[in-house]
């Protein structure tokens, strides 16, 4: 049931796709449910609107098959929201909204592979520390099945992000005239070589870039990889933390950066910005020493 004080043109894809998510109100309702908030009252807390509207805005998008409720409780019923496939195809448009918005309107316009310390990007990653990755929150790995983004088995994991390599794909043809996206096999390369450290403390290593799988499949073959790279290809992992992003060669590329998480699925450490490679793997293994041994978190 779309917004009916809202009439469409009914050939036209963008007003047809406005009458549904066209206020605001339900693309941020779909942002935090991709960021794992799927309760009405950890939806009104982070939304900061009356109940009402929220209601009003659930039923909008659970009527137009992008959110899904089912009763986790009875007595009084309690519900849970979730996206729906459809919904789920809209991560794309908030990634490219948050980049555009990091760009054009917290930003001086530049295309950037990084941030600075004190820019929006840079606290909006540091502000997960503490709050949890959604569960179930599987993606295409090279291990040839979808892997979780926390290593179930692992006493910690550590995740870094990456651009995008340049084997076996050829990077666009402007690449090095973009800041902070050069290097991007070296992290790959330098958590390799110290494979043996974080294995022996129990702790998993994931890498992640938005490559299509085949692409980092071949990548792993080239160069020997030992870990595990994730393929957020879809945007999951990117809108699940909102993750700072800059678009090149036409694709959403990962800005880089390396966050710590618990078995409990919390963030524990994050970096970002990193903008000296072998210091930020190094980082990595001593915030997973500081965490394993109790101490006060970075």
């Amino acid at each position: 049931m779309r917004r009916s004080s809202y009439s469409p043109e009914p050939d036209c894809a963008i007003a047809q796709s406005l009458a549904v998510v066209g206020d605001g109100w339900e693309l941020l309702i779909v942002r935090d449910l991709a960021r794992g908030l799927d309760r009405f009252d950890l939806l009104a807390e982070s939304l900061r609107i009356s109940r009402k509207v929220l209601t009003e805005r659930l039923n909008l998008l659970i009527d137009n098959g992008v959110v899904e409720r089912t009763a986790y409780q009875e007595r009084p019923t309690r519900h849970a929201y979730r996206l729906t496939p459809r919904g789920r195809a809209l991560l794309p448009v908030l990634v490219a909204l948050q980049d555009w918005g990091d760009r054009w309107l917290l930003g001086d316009g530049s295309l950037t592979g990084t941030n600075n310390d004190d820019e929006p990007p840079a606290h909006r990653l540091h502000e997960i520390v503490g709050h949890r990755i959604p569960a179930g929150l599987l993606l295409p790995a090279t291990s040839g099945a979808r892997a979780d983004v926390v290593d179930p088995d692992a006493r910690m994991t550590v995740i870094f992000g990456y651009p995008a390599t340049g084997r076996p794909s050829p990077l666009p043809a402007d690449w090095q005239q973009i800041a902070g996206a050069h290097g991007c096999t070296l992290e790959n390369r330098l958590f390799a070589e110290r494979r043996d450290e974080f294995v022996a403390a129990g702790i998993a290593v994931h890498g992640v870039s938005t490559q299509r799988p085949d692409e980092q499949s071949s990548f792993a073959e080239l160069e020997s990889i030992p870990h595990l790279l994730l393929s957020d290809v879809e945007l999951e992992l990117t809108a699940a933390l909102r993750l700072p992003t800059f678009r090149a060669g036409g694709v959403e590329r990962l800005k880089r950066f390396v966050v710590v998480v618990g078995a409990d699925r919390v963030v524990r450490a994050a970096q970002y910005p990193v903008t000296d490679i072998p210091a930020a793997v190094s980082w990595a293994l001593t915030a997973v020493s500081r965490e394993l041994n109790g101490s006060v978190r970075e």
